[in-house]
């Protein structure tokens, strides 16, 4: 696994967690280490709104790493990370960004500016999504998941079989036998997976399964950049491949290494390992 000569914050075999500003840590990783990341950066929502949770009225306020700086700085970081990720990224890696429209078009763009090589675009579709307070707009429903390849002349993981013929439970869209389509039906995070606590962005295990299923074979190693309660290293422990997750918050980091351990725990019981 690409070796940081930054100290982790917490290690373990093909699991390891940093507490650093991305930008800082990626540049401590050598280049072309990294067969696939999976990032979900700052939708910069933060604004003094209100949404919905749990059936009640909250405020947007996710943490002042998701505070807009402007339209114009919001786009740079984007541009800035997106750059550290294409450096240790191997010939044949591939990217995948979750994002809604507050923030998803400004990193396709980035994307592309960068000479990356779209691949899909994934319209994640949330059939338990909560509903519009407002009563003025269409209910937000899915987030959008980018899919690109370092290099246009590259040979990306596909695991097409596996997507085809694998059983997606929960998923009414995907029919068996039949090709995986670009809309996933999936519900948002069960209460399991917060058992310990929930990040405000949580995204679905069975989102991550599916993303590492696709695009990694086993012993490939998967970077998540804002890897909050670490949903990415989850799926990547369950199947065989190793990790690197960065966060600025402790908090998160806590909540990845108790989510971890009890998935370690199990696969002991359940002989897995």
């Amino acid at each position: 696994m690409a070796k940081s000569q930054v100290k982790p914050y917490f290690e373990a075999p093909d699991f390891t967690l940093f507490h650093a500003d991305c930008l800082a840590l990626l540049a401590s990783l050598p280049s072309e280490s990294v067969d696939m990341i999976f990032a979900d950066p700052p939708y910069n929502l933060s604004n003094g709104g209100f949404t919905c949770h749990a059936g009640k009225r909250v405020p947007v306020k996710k943490g002042d790493w998701d505070v807009s700086q402007g339209i114009k700085k919001d786009f740079e970081f984007h541009m800035a990370w997106i750059a550290a990720c294409k450096r240790v990224l191997k010939k044949n890696g591939t990217i995948w960004i979750s994002g809604t429209y507050h923030s998803v078009y400004a990193c396709g763009f980035a994307l592309q500016l960068q000479d990356f090589h779209m691949l899909n675009d994934i319209a994640w579709y949330k059939p338990n999504a909560a509903p519009n307070l407002s009563t003025r707009f269409f209910t937000a429903s899915h987030e959008t998941v980018l899919w690109a390849r370092k290099s246009k002349n590259g040979k990306h993981t596909f695991n097409y079989e596996i997507m085809k013929n694998g059983k997606w439970p929960g998923d009414f869209i995907k029919k068996p036998g039949k090709q995986m389509r670009s809309v996933w039906a999936i519900p948002t995070p069960k209460p399991e997976e917060k058992r310990f606590g929930k990040h405000p962005t949580q995204k679905s295990l069975e989102l991550l399964k599916r993303i590492v299923l696709a695009s990694t074979n086993e012993g490939d190693v998967i970077l998540d950049p804002f890897t909050g309660s670490s949903t990415t290293g989850l799926a990547a422990a369950m199947y065989g491949r190793k990790f690197i997750g960065i966060d600025t918050e402790p908090k998160y980091l806590e909540l990845s290494i108790k989510r971890f351990e009890k998935l370690h725990k199990q696969k002991k019981l359940e002989g897995w390992a």
